[in-house]
């Protein structure tokens, strides 16, 4: 049986407004996205960067900054390291506004170590710290939780081991990617190719469109769906794009021809009819020419007890290989970026489940890990190329979002194996028991 944890064991930050993506800016920094939309109500639009750390029993994590957009709510983005600069290209409205994202080292005059005084805010499963003071406090989304356990001692001498990075977020090019006549259009999703050359968008109008990546010019248009996409996502080798939509296809496209390369099929249970709702390819074994799709579905109008699913197509026939029945309708999807691991949010208990990639088998479960529907699943990577892993005693970590306004993330414990001279041994003594036992019936 999968392990259980509180969900509380796993909050690292409240911000005071709903969450709606949610990705890792670098190794080691969560970038999470949302807002109120543009009425009235005093909820902000924007995002915040937090750094992420390990103090050796749990994780923590730091405020690095807050970026609001005004009166446009972010309610998707994808982001891409180039080096020396980042790409951050978040949907709003019916619009893809990209932002460069300009780390840098920080230094004394950004309120460094020897002129921060940060605030310190524990909570049930580490410390969210906020640079720069009360002002900065003052400022931030970010609310004090508060729960009478002390912070770790040894915050700064853990965060001194690495550089401290800074951000700078500037406004870029926008480009219209959603042309809905009859009623409002809006961007939906937005991917980045493996490769960092292409980006690719879907919304309400059904329409695939294909960009060049950074400079967002339009190379193709797909006429892929009747209803909005869904969702997209890139194979790991940027040949292929899958495509999903409320009008129940779920599609896979060949991006060196613009065609359908075929469709995902399945016989439904008793023959009711699912939706898709997100998909994500996986890679086999970390090597991105061999990998698996993944997608989630759920059935159309609940009704008694029919289930959502979580699935494994063959990426060269589209055909289901495998699949899990789970109890309710799911929301989110992740992948990690090994391919190991897969994850699930579901959209009534707010629960959080991880799942081995190869069996689909449940080894870890967060029942209620938020009031309401998970918005977002990110693992936390160990193969990144913008800087090492974070180190933990953990075998997998994933990160949860929600509209409760909660960031969570949720680790599977190292699980216990036999060492391998253990096995060897264990092997030899039973080769020489059978060996006696032959010996002593005279065999």
């Amino acid at each position: 049986m999968a392990p259980t944890r509180r969900p509380s064991d796993g909050l690292l930050a409240r911000v005071n407004f709903p969450l709606y993506a949610v990705d890792m800016l670098t190794s080691r920094h969560i970038l999470v996205a949302g807002g109120g939309g543009s009425s009235k109500t005093g909820v902000a639009n924007g995002f915040e960067i937090y750094e992420l750390y390990h103090n050796g029993s749990h994780f923590c994590a730091e405020e690095v900054l807050r970026h609001e957009t005004g009166a446009n709510v972010v309610m998707n983005f994808a982001v891409r390291n180039n080096g020396r600069r980042g790409y951050l290209c978040a949907g709003q409205e019916a619009h893809c506004q990209m932002y460069y994202v300009q780390p840098r080292i920080e230094t004394e005059e950004d309120g460094g170590d020897n002129k921060r005084n940060p605030v310190e805010r524990p909570h049930e499963n580490g410390n969210v710290r906020q640079r720069g003071g009360a002002a900065a406090a003052t400022h931030s989304g970010v609310e004090f939780i508060a729960n009478g356990h002390k912070p770790p001692t040894s915050v700064d001498d853990l965060l001194k081991q690495f550089q401290r990075l800074r951000f700078d977020i500037q406004a870029a090019d926008v480009v219209q990617t959603d042309f809905l006549k009859s009623s409002e259009p809006l961007q939906r999703v937005v991917r980045i190719s493996g490769n960092g050359r292409l980006m690719a968008t879907g919304g309400t109008d059904g329409k695939l469109r294909i960009w060049s990546f950074p400079q967002m010019t339009l190379g193709a248009e797909l006429p892929a769906h009747s209803k909005e996409i869904d969702d997209l996502d890139f194979s790991p080798d940027s040949k292929y794009i899958a495509s999903i939509s409320k009008d129940s296809q779920g599609l896979v496209w060949d991006l060196s021809t613009g065609k359908l390369h075929h469709k995902l099929q399945w016989q439904t249970p008793e023959g009711s009819k699912y939706l898709f709702k997100r998909c994500r390819y996986g890679t086999v074994e970390a090597h991105k020419d061999n990998y698996r799709l993944f997608t989630i579905a759920n059935p159309l109008g609940k009704v008694g007890k029919q289930r959502g699913y979580l699935q494994h197509w063959d990426c060269a026939s589209g055909k289901l290989r495998q699949a899990v029945a789970i109890d309710e309708s799911l929301s989110s999807l992740a992948v990690r970026d090994d391919g190991r691991f897969v994850a699930v949010g579901t959209m009534f208990s707010g629960s959080v489940s991880m799942y081995i990639a190869f069996t689909l088998q449940r080894v870890l479960h967060i029942p209620h890990a938020h009031s309401m529907f998970v918005t977002g699943l990110q693992f936390l990577p160990i193969t990144n190329e913008e800087g090492p892993p974070i180190s933990s005693d953990t075998e997998a970590a994933v990160l949860s979002i929600s509209v409760d306004n909660k960031v969570c993330i949720h680790s599977l414990a190292q699980r216990r194996t036999i060492p391998a001279w253990m096995a060897v041994a264990f092997i030899i003594v039973m080769i020489f028991a059978v060996f006696v036992l032959c010996s002593y019936i005279g065999i």
